[in-house]
């Protein structure tokens, strides 16, 4: 043969490799993974596709296998470098070192672990009756929920989220507290298996494209009325989503007879009772209900870029009475994706810093109109946020400015409904706590007037007796 023929194969064989070493653990890149499979098999099924990308995942266990068809019988697989990328992205475990493998980021800040998602989705497609489908929930949460629960170790952690090592293109996942069965990702992925499997279920939707449902589902454009105009089927409203869909008794049921499957497909019998097993997994869910349900989505100080806390911060004592609400004023528009409100949350920081030489950012938690709430100072730490009362209350800001206008619905609902209820029944809020805008305490225009008119009949709005900054008063910045 001809040099041009090794010379022409040679640069095949690196463009493809090229292209395949490039694709980072963001949604966006599986996406054009899942596209380069769409391609190979044009005119596919979505049922087929996630079939291959099961088969390179490595997803064939007897536990899948009882839900879901034998994947090795998939068609052709995948070319080399396209099945490892797809088998690093899905493939799910958590390492000694913290590391969180097969999980992506998506555009709207939060991280996704694939596994759960592919599986609550094929087992949708595979039904034929609307609303209905076969081993969803165990596929999703369900087995992981029931190993988590049995594990007295790590019932705490339903939350256990973590920072990406870069948000332009990601690669590496790092927990931030005690490694754990259940992570955030775990469950963001599980929560989205669960209802975008529950939405095609019986469905003529064969034709559509896997790739064009993710689309949709996870880069949803906002405009500037926020979420409060926004189609129902997006990742921002994955919690209320699932709230809807799933009933505590029933996803009790799922996880002990998943508990069970795996006991009765491994012989290895538990020691519990069926009993005992039940009264377990009913007890714990609380917490992970709780956690899932009943409070809002936190985008974490990592990974909006937060610059380290400067000096020795102090502890709150918990629970507190108040929550302080506040806006940003400057900001003045309210931001509408992940990028711009961690850019806010950047600026803010280096404004309360630098201008002003307090320790961090002053307010404990920052409300975008993206969907999210920002960690600020925290649960655990004292603000800088209102004079004389930081030790009392968290302070909450709306970004934004709300002389003449109000936050959006949505953003509002995360603060009032959501946030407050965290609070109280994570023990860091009295239950008889009060709300109050920053201008009852302090002399100040903030949090606007249309939105202090607003908040004034909030159910928890309260009265403040001191109008005024109590003499002598030096809190720590």
């Amino acid at each position: 043969m001809d040099g041009g023929f090794w010379k022409g194969t040679l640069v095949l064989l690196v463009c493809t490799y090229t292209a395949e070493a490039s694709l980072s653990l963001h949604m966006d890149d599986f996406i054009k993974a899942v596209k380069r499979v769409e391609a190979q098999d044009p005119g596919s099924k979505p049922v087929a596709v996630l079939k291959r990308l099961r088969r390179a995942a490595g997803l064939n266990d007897a536990f899948i296998q009882h839900f879901l068809s034998d994947a090795a019988t998939s068609g052709p697989e995948l070319e080399a470098n396209l099945s490892a990328y797809v088998h690093k992205a899905v493939h799910h475990s958590v390492q000694e070192d913290a590391r969180e493998e097969g999980v992506v980021l998506t555009s709207d800040g939060t991280t996704v672990a694939l596994r759960p998602l592919l599986l609550g989705l094929e087992a949708g497609f595979l039904s034929k009756t609307r609303g209905q489908a076969r081993g969803l929930y165990h596929l999703t949460l369900a087995k992981d929920l029931g190993l988590s629960l049995r594990r007295r170790s790590n019932r705490q952690h339903f939350d256990a989220d973590g920072c990406w090592d870069n948000l332009t293109s990601p690669r590496v996942f790092t927990l931030s507290a005690k490694p754990s069965l259940l992570t955030t990702a775990l469950v963001n992925g599980g929560m989205d298996g669960v209802v975008l499997g529950m939405e095609v279920s019986g469905k003529a939707r064969q034709h559509l494209k896997l790739s064009s449902l993710l689309t949709e589902y996870y880069n949803h454009q906002l405009n500037s009325e926020g979420l409060d105009s926004a189609p129902r089927l997006i990742s921002r409203r994955r919690r209320e989503n699932f709230k809807g869909l799933t009933l505590p008794p029933a996803l009790a049921r799922w996880v002990v007879k998943s508990v069970e499957l795996e006991q009765q497909l491994g012989g290895n019998p538990s020691g519990e009772t069926k009993k005992q097993l039940r009264a377990l997994v009913r007890n714990r869910l609380k917490a992970f209900f709780h956690t899932v349900t009943g409070c809002p989505p936190i985008i974490p100080r990592c990974m909006w870029g937060a610059e380290p806390y400067r000096g020795t911060p102090t502890r709150l004592t918990l629970p507190l009475s108040f929550m302080y609400i506040h806006h940003t004023h400057s900001p003045s528009e309210p931001c509408l994706t992940f990028q711009q409100c961690s850019a806010d949350m950047r600026s803010m920081q280096r404004f309360h810093q630098e201008d002003r030489g307090w320790d961090d950012i002053g307010y404990s938690f920052v409300a975008g109109s993206d969907g999210y709430i920002y960690e600020g100072r925290g649960w655990h730490w004292q603000g800088a946020h209102t004079l004389g009362h930081n030790s009392k209350g968290y302070g909450v800001s709306f970004i934004g400015d709300y002389t003449a206008r109000l936050p959006s619905q949505h953003a509002m609902r995360l603060v009032r409904d959501q946030l407050a209820a965290c609070a109280v029944g994570g023990g860091r809020l009295a239950s008889s706590f009060t709300v109050q805008g920053h201008r009852q305490v302090v002399s100040t225009s903030c949090p606007g007037d249309t939105f202090y008119e607003e908040i004034r009949g909030w159910e928890r709005f309260g009265v403040c007796r001191n109008t005024g900054i109590p003499a002598g008063i030096v809190e720590k910045k």
